[in-house]
Order: C-alpha cells, then sequence, then structure tokens
C-alpha cells in the first residue's frame, strides 16, 4: 500500500512538473515584443524589419514572437521614441535626430551635406565615431542602438509656381520639415520657412497649400505620393538620411549575451539590405518621376553645400566640431 501510495505521489509529482515546464515552455515561446516604425508597407524599412522578427524568432528557437506596426500605428516618430521609455514598444526604427533629443551629439549627422553619399554614411555605420556616439545615447537613455540603416538623401520637392534651382530659391519658402532640430539647420540658413509637420499629415499639407514644399528621400517621395501633388522635384541631397535600430533598456536588459548578439546581427543584417534596396531604388526613380510628368531639377549641390556653410555651423546647432570633423574625414 505504501508503495503504491509512493508511486502515485511519485506520478502526480512529475504530471505537476511536466506541466509547470509546459506552461513555462509556452510561455518561453510567446514571448512577443512590439517593434514600431511610421513607415509604409510597401517600403523596405518594414519589410526587413517583418524579416528581422521572423529571422529573430528563428535563431532563438521560437522564444521571442515580433509583430511589426507600420504607418505610425503604434503613435509618431516622437510618441515611438518615448514608447521605449514608458514600456509601449520594444524596438522602433527612429532617425537620429529624435534620437538626439535624448543625447543631442548623435543627431551631428543632419548637419547638412556631412556625407558625400550613400557610401560614406554606410562606412560611419562601422566606424568609431558612431560606435562613441551610439554610446553616449545607450549611456543617457538605457536604450540600445543595434543598427544604422541608410535611409537616403534627402531632396526638395515643391509646388510648380516654386520650382527650386538654386539656394536664392528657398527664400521664403514655406518648407514642412520633421519636428526634430536637426532638420531646422538646411531651410533656416537659406532663409526659407521651415514648417514642422507629422509625417502623416504631410500630403494632406502639400495638397491644400497649408506648405509650398517638403523634402524626403526619393523612394519616401514614391511611397508617399508627394509626387502627386508636388510638380517639381531639385536633387539636392542635402542630407543622407538614416535609421536607428532601437531596443528598449528593459529588453535589452533581460538578453543573455547569446541573445544579444544574435538581435544585433539580425538587425544589423536587415539595416544592410534595405540599404541596398534604397539605393538601388534611387537610382531607378529620378527617371521614373520624369516620366510621370514631374520635373526633376538637377542642382550644383557645391553651390547650396557653400550657402548653408557660409550660414550656420555644427556648433551653432549643438553638434560638437570634433565629431563633425571625424565624420567628414572618413574615407
Amino acid at each position: 500500500m505504501t508503495t503504491k501510495r509512493f508511486a502515485l505521489k511519485t506520478l502526480a509529482a512529475c504530471a505537476l512538473a511536466a506541466g509547470a515546464f509546459g506552461t513555462l515552455g509556452t510561455a518561453q515561446a510567446q514571448t512577443k515584443l512590439k517593434w514600431a516604425h511610421v513607415y509604409e508597407t510597401s517600403e523596405p524599412f518594414h519589410k526587413y524589419s517583418v524579416w528581422a522578427g521572423e529571422e529573430i524568432k528563428k535563431r532563438t528557437n521560437g522564444k521571442y514572437e515580433i509583430q511589426v506596426f507600420p504607418a505610425s500605428s503604434l503613435g509618431k516618430e516622437a510618441d515611438i521614441n518615448q514608447g521605449l521609455t514608458l514600456g509601449t514598444v520594444d524596438i522602433i526604427l527612429s532617425g537620429a535626430s529624435f534620437a538626439g533629443r535624448s543625447h543631442p551629439p548623435l543627431a551631428v549627422s543632419y548637419f547638412p551635406f556631412i556625407f558625400r553619399d550613400a557610401e560614406h554614411q554606410l562606412k560611419y555605420a562601422k566606424s568609431d565615431v558612431f560606435k562613441e556616439l551610439a554610446k553616449g545615447y545607450d549611456d543617457k537613455t538605457g536604450n540600445h542602438i543595434t543598427a544604422l540603416n541608410y535611409y537616403g538623401a534627402r531632396h526638395v520637392t515643391s509646388s510648380a509656381a516654386r520650382p527650386v534651382a538654386k539656394p536664392e530659391d528657398m527664400k521664403g519658402l514655406k518648407i514642412r520639415v520633421p519636428d526634430a532640430p536637426a532638420y531646422l539647420a538646411f531651410p533656416r540658413s537659406l532663409g526659407a520657412n521651415p514648417t514642422p509637420i507629422a509625417f502623416a499629415e504631410v500630403y494632406l499639407a502639400l495638397q491644400n497649400g497649408t506648405v509650398d514644399a517638403q523634402e524626403n528621400p526619393l523612394p519616401t517621395i514614391e511611397a508617399k505620393k508627394f509626387y502627386e501633388v508636388q510638380k517639381n522635384i531639385s536633387l539636392t541631397g542635402h542630407i543622407v538620411d538614416s535609421l536607428l535600430t532601437i531596443v528598449s533598456g528593459p529588453l535589452w536588459g533581460k538578453l543573455s549575451a547569446d541573445e544579444k548578439k544574435i538581435f544585433s546581427d539580425v538587425m544589423q543584417e536587415a539595416a544592410e539590405k534595405t540599404g541596398r534596396e534604397i539605393i538601388a531604388s534611387e537610382i531607378r526613380l529620378a527617371e521614373e518621376f520624369k516620366k510621370k510628368g514631374n520635373n526633376v531639377i538637377t542642382v550644383d549641390k557645391n553651390a547650396f553645400r557653400e550657402a548653408v556653410l557660409k550660414n550656420t555651423k555644427p556648433t551653432d546647432h549643438g553638434y560638437r566640431q570634433q565629431d563633425y570633423d571625424r565624420i567628414i574625414a572618413i574615407k
């Protein structure tokens, strides 16, 4: 009888343990994470965020399940940056200009004409100066930057009545810029009237004439259909833009060393894939916009650069001259 009772107790204990393990296994498989950004589902930023989520799930044997929320569905860019601190999101794609609100030196990459081209920026992403700036942000916020994504060279689009062919054409131009200080240097230094408007509201603002112009890379101009409400596309390339992949401090703190490596590796791979796709589309799109009937204007970029540098310098915007000089020197 004692042996039988012991066997039953043992069986019950094993069942309880198996149940607990099963629950643990299920919970582990369903560690759900939210990844937010403000871009359209048609854009590479979304496609490779989804790819990264699936890849992380695969490489962690199903431990992390990542849902990607595109097109400002979890808030505007300022909101999702704040969400990292509030715990409402776990991972975001964000411009360094918005992350720079927490650590201003990080936004030096938005100073006009700091990068020669896409390849210069991709070298910056692997440089010591970027690692130091990213660490400054990490130390300040507790969040962790895992990757830098090439976003594209920003160009000015404008209404039919306000073509921009030379620096003087910017004078008095009412131009939408993102609601972050780093974007103001270019238009202000040329006498334009910069107007911050949330990304999701730009099309309507252009359509109803709230502003005359906006500036974004060609793939964004296509994805957001700005070309429908702007006749002129001026290839100023004044900012070679980037997005940062940022993991919230609470999530990063919970990851094991192996998991941190997986997250970093995957996010850097996704950034590389995104960048290459954007670069290819930039080459194609200038010709496509001409075929759509847009007036694509090739400008003298050196004339714009000289006009900007005559009126403003990095330190005017709270950036460190040594960071600017080190980035310019990257070959």
